[in-house]
């Protein structure tokens, strides 16, 4: 049971981590519409590095409403600066899912090899899965 509530606490926090990457990347893209632009419709060149990805075109000072981290409080910042914040964001929720993804395949494999999960899933089955490897 104790190691059935351990995998559990991880999986609560894959669960939050993942529903704030999925919001985050809806408000990035999000700012792309209103800049006109897709994470790869504008090509940074070496030489010119003042062309952003996300501003494009657009003014990157002109101010949008924002959610500040933490509360429940909107601010008015500058476009750039905001895509800056939540593009930081997404990476470091990119980073937390990724090492909670393996923190639960692990706990898993462990109860799996003790037999708590033998009778819902075999335990050569959850080997398997735990030795799949994410290629991106």
């Amino acid at each position: 049971e104790n190691a059935a509530a351990e995998k559990l606490i991880p999986r609560s926090q894959l669960v939050e981590s993942d529903k704030s990457r999925n919001g985050t990347r809806e408000a990035l893209t999000a700012l792309r519409r209103q800049a006109r632009t897709s994470k790869s419709s504008v090509l940074s060149s070496e030489s010119d590095e003042k062309i952003c990805r996300t501003c494009g075109d657009s003014d990157g000072s002109r101010p949008v409403w924002s959610l500040c981290p933490g509360a429940d409080v909107f601010v008015r910042l500058p476009f750039h600066q905001v895509h800056c914040n939540l593009e930081r964001a997404q990476v470091e929720l990119e980073t937390d899912v990724n090492r909670l993804q393996s923190t639960v395949k692990e706990k898993t494999f462990l109860l799996s090899e003790k037999g708590a999960i033998a009778d819902v899933v075999s335990p050569s089955l959850v080997e398997s899965f735990v030795k799949l490897k994410d290629r991106h």
